[in-house]
This record gives C-alpha cells, structure tokens and sequence, in this order.
C-alpha cells in the first residue's frame, strides 16, 4: 500500500514499540520493542527476538496502573533500570537499523511517556530520543483510517487483532507482547488488502461530514449499484432544490 509506505518513510526496518508509563507524572516504567524486517510488499519477513525492560521512574507509580500492568516499585528497585540505561540498551538491540528504521507504536500515549521521560532524566542521550520522535508512526490513527466499529470509533488494539485474526500472544500492558501483538497487526494488516478494501468502503459511508449528494453516491455503490454522471447530478440537483 503506497499510503503505507509513506508513513513508514519506505524504511526497511520497524521498531515496534510498548511503553508502560507511571498513573500521573506519566513516567516510563516498562518498555517493550520488537524489530523487524519487510520485504519487498512491505510484510514482515523476520522479527528479532524482543527487548524488554523495566525502568526506575522518578515518580510513583499509582494504584490504577499497578493493576492493570503488574509493576509495582517493589518490582522496579529489584529489576528497574535508569531510563537512560534502558534508551541505551534499545539502541544497542536495534543495532544498525535503529537509524534507518521506524518506530511504530499504537496510540500517541506511547511519545507522551518517552518525553515525559526525558524531562525528569535531562542527562539521557537526546539523540536516541529525537531520532524515534522524528521517525515514528501512530499505527492506531493509521489503520483507523480504513477500519473502525460499527459505532465508527477506532478499535482497541486486542479488537483490531480480532478483527483482522491475529494469534495474539501472551497478556494485555505486558510492553513486549504488546509490541509482538502490534507486530502481528501490522503484518495482518499488509497481508489483508481485500479486507481493508471493504472495511474502507464501509467507513467512508459512515462519514459525518461527506455531503449528502456524495453520501448518496458512496451509499449506491457501497451497495453494488452503478451510478452514471447523469444520475450523480440529479441527485446534487434534488438535494439543492
């Protein structure tokens, strides 16, 4: 898909990414990044086994997200990292593709920990920062371009992967299988084109903005009917009468 394409920058390599973030100050706790490679249609042809680690934050960590990822601060000052160390190691996963990959994550929440991040941890290395802020697509806004719920919201991200049947592994806010799941949707994704063709079709008759005349038409050819330039101006005709 040449859309896609474009969003990835026709890069070569993709750094999924999963960040785990404090309740309030928003401070990363947990990172998840899996690379892979794309072949020539764009479909993942091999994913690197994954990096994952849990950082120290500066910051607590609330009650609301203890429950639903499991990391406690009891967790973090047994196993935790410095945010710099743990910037440093995804760096070294990456190896030389980190400067010629993008960085894929679903949602924009996952940028907000990364630069909350580093405005408690200023002695970290800018450059890992600004080289994903600069090479880094919303999978979620893309893919909710073509396809939504009936109620033309986006889905979650273990509903798209129902949606378009990706296995998915392991469980929800761990960051790696978050990451190996978005991995799985990308691919998915790229594989389905007559899947996004019809979820597409769908979701452009949902529009609330289209106007009426043009609503018409998608909602007749939607359907299977064929509508000639006659018809399409009768129909503007009908509507400014």
């Amino acid at each position: 898909m040449k859309l896609l394409d474009k969003a990835i920058k026709n890069h070569k390599y993709l750094v999924f990414l999963d960040f785990e973030g404090t309740q309030y100050s928003h401070e990363m706790i947990a990172i998840g990044a899996v690379l892979a490679t794309l072949n020539r249609k764009g479909e993942i042809k091999r994913m690197k086994k994954g990096y994952k680690a849990f950082v120290l934050a500066k910051n607590k960590i609330g009650t609301f997200v203890e429950n639903l990822t499991g990391i406690n601060q009891a967790l973090l000052d047994k196993e935790g990292i410095p945010f710099a160390k743990a910037m440093k190691g995804l760096r070294e996963y990456c190896g030389s593709a980190f400067m010629k990959a993008t960085f894929v994550t679903f949602g924009n929440h996952d940028m907000k920990i990364l630069g909350q991040s580093f405005s408690y941890n200023l002695d970290s290395p800018k450059e890992i920062i600004a080289q994903i802020q600069h090479n880094y697509l919303d999978f979620s806004q893309f893919i909710s371009t073509f396809t939504k719920d009936s109620h033309n919201n986006p889905y979650s991200l273990s509903n798209y992967c129902a949606h378009y049947y990706v296995d998915r592994e392991g469980i929800e806010h761990d960051p790696l299988y978050d990451a190996i799941n978005l991995a799985k949707l990308y691919d998915a994704f790229v594989r389905s084109p007559d899947v996004v063709l019809e979820d597409y079709l769908i979701t452009l008759n949902k529009m609330p903005h289209i106007p009426q005349p043009i609503k018409e038409v998608i909602t007749k050819l939607t359907n299977g009917e064929n509508v000639t330039s006659e018809e399409y101006k009768n129909i503007t005709k009908e509507y400014l009468k």
